[in-house]
């Protein structure tokens, strides 16, 4: 089956095209707001969840913002706690 706007096959990339990469960032950017979301409030909910969801988009969906998200729900994770001990005491 061809397409209706040349002989390319439909489906197929023409030559010279680059192959198509994870289509967008999204489960790196929610790590990223739960990273962030986790320095302000109950860090170990939100911060771990930034860290498995940033993992996953990493090993999983190839995205180019997971290690940002995973350092950013690390960074989050910790610095919550911290505050939080610091406020407490």
């Amino acid at each position: 089956m061809t397409s209706p706007y040349g002989n390319q096959p439909a489906g197929q990339q023409p030559h010279g095209a680059p192959a198509q990469t994870a289509t967008g960032n999204a489960m790196s950017i929610v790590a990223m707001v739960m990273g962030v979301i986790a320095l302000i409030i109950v860090p170990i909910v939100f911060g771990v969840i930034g860290l498995v969801l940033g993992i996953v988009a990493k090993t999983v969906r190839h995205e180019r913002l997971a290690v940002p998200a995973i350092v950013v729900s690390a960074v989050g994770l910790v610095g919550g706690m911290l505050l939080g001990i610091l406020v407490a005491s």
